[in-house]
């Protein structure tokens, strides 16, 4: 990579990427990487409340090591992943991953000692950078609390950086919201598209960083000199049943129930139903639950899964290879609403997406909501090329049904497979950035310009008024 080699070169190589880059910032103030190198060490907290937020951490840190000629010093609240990059949490990520609205209420005691306790080892850290990933009631408060701190106090404060910007286009007066985002919030790295746009007219600095869902690709060694749209993750199907004395003639099923422990117990209740009415027509029927890497979660899944109607295998999460080799010997997945949408589009492989929630949350969001879908891909394309099964739809019955019509019906498998190289092509990360990078060296192409090496050198080099 050339981002290594640079900093490589000799005491000053700083000196060449900061002038690589320095372009696309104003020079008016102090870049991070300026204090940090001034310093002797770049100190980051970064916050992650659920399993996709603490992927996109781990890798943005990853980055970050990469990137920095300096030690870097992390603190925060993370997951396994973002242990692994050197996080020590300071508490378990699972204590403020909670999921709805009405959901929400038995545990805000609770999320508001986490949230003062995050604020005060924050603050005493004094970092030069602040990420929040995701999870945006948590991240927004914190955020908001802190710089709040070191106003009062009339102390610099560091930079704040939020990674995943907030679903404004899925609700009414969502874009509204944004234009207090500012007060608190530095810079957004967005990950779908059309959201850096409306940031910016919104006065909300911002940057699309493409979407995280492309770095499996590279954990996997599968990137190839092809148009992203063309971009798909094909692993040995053969290889993974035999591991795993799959007989020839059974039709595997992927389940991705979740990550959060209230979701994995309520949709796993109804995948088991769904697949008590599916082996009536499908007798050789085996599933393969896919285990986010939650503690809670796993315990629950492996009590249960002792009880299930058909042959169930379970796989640890936060193994990329492990997954997408699951992925590629079955036929059709059933998940829960999330990222993992979008996996499966990587994979070419079709599904239903479920959702349920309680039922004040479901009323809320039939009145608040303005898109008509739930899955990101349907969302993207506006069009219901995923079958989605929402609310009080969401039942075996239905859902039993649109898993036989998607098993059999090669027209609606088509559709999707089809379908999932327009959503690869629109979560590409930037290419102005790439663009506008390449011309300063002709070497410089992806995989160098993942979404965590934009988000990560945007980062080092933003320029603090």
């Amino acid at each position: 990579m050339l981002f290594r080699t640079i900093w490589k070169l000799n005491s000053g190589s700083d000196v060449g990427l900061l002038r690589l880059l320095r372009r696309y910032v104003s020079v008016s103030g102090r870049a991070v990487i300026d204090m940090a190198v001034k310093d002797g060490e770049l100190r980051v907290f970064i916050v992650a409340g659920e399993v996709s937020g603490d992927t996109i951490g781990s890798r943005l840190m990853a980055s970050l090591k990469n990137l920095c000629p300096v030690p870097i010093h992390f603190s925060g609240v993370g997951g396994s992943m973002m242990s692994r990059q050197g996080l020590k949490s300071l508490f378990p990520m699972e204590d403020i991953a909670v999921m709805g609205i009405w959901e929400l209420l038995p545990h805000l005691y609770k999320i508001r000692l986490k949230l003062k306790e995050t604020i005060e080892v924050a603050f005493l850290f004094r970092p030069h950078v602040v990420v929040t990933v995701d999870s945006k009631g948590f991240s927004f408060r914190l955020l908001k609390q802190l710089r709040a701190n070191y106003s009062r106090q009339g102390l610099d404060g560091p930079v704040h950086f939020h990674y995943v910007a907030p679903s404004f286009w899925a609700w009414k007066g969502g874009e509204a919201r944004l234009k207090g985002l500012a007060e608190f919030v530095d810079q957004v790295f967005c990950i779908l598209p059309n959201e850096e746009e409306v940031c910016k007219s919104n006065g909300v600095a911002a940057t699309f960083v493409g979407h995280p869902i492309l770095e499996d690709l590279l954990e996997l060694n599968l990137v190839k000199d092809t148009s992203p749209h063309e971009w798909k993750v094909e692993r040995d199907c053969e290889d993974f049943r035999s591991k795993n004395a799959i007989p020839t003639g059974t039709t595997v099923i992927s389940l991705l129930p979740g990550s959060r422990l209230q979701e994995v117990r309520q949709m796993l209740s109804i995948f088991t139903n769904t697949l008590e009415l599916l082996k009536v027509s499908v007798p050789e029927l085996m599933a393969v639950i896919h285990v986010a890497p939650n503690p809670h979660v796993e315990k629950y899944v492996s009590g249960i899964v002792r009880k299930w109607p058909v042959p169930a295998l379970l796989l640890p999460g936060g193994l990329p290879h492990l997954k997408y080799d699951a992925f590629s010997a079955s036929r059709v997945a059933l998940c829960a609403s999330g990222t993992v949408a979008l996996e499966l589009q990587l994979a070419r492989l079709p599904c239903v997406v479920a959702y349920r929630a309680h039922f004040l949350t479901q009323w809320i969001i039939r009145y608040k909501a303005k898109i008509s879908h739930i899955s990101l891909p349907n969302i993207l394309l506006d069009s219901a090329i995923i079958p989605e099964a929402l609310f009080q739809a969401c039942t075996p019955t239905k859902l039993a049904s649109m898993l036989m019509e998607l098993m059999h019906n090669e027209g609606l498998r088509e559709e999707q497979i089809v379908a999932a190289e327009k959503v690869m092509r629109l979560l590409y990360p930037s290419e102005r950035i790439a663009n506008n990078l390449s011309q300063q060296d002709s070497r410089l192409r992806f995989p160098d310009f993942t979404p965590s090496m934009v988000a990560a050198s945007t980062i080092l080099y933003y320029v603090k008024p």
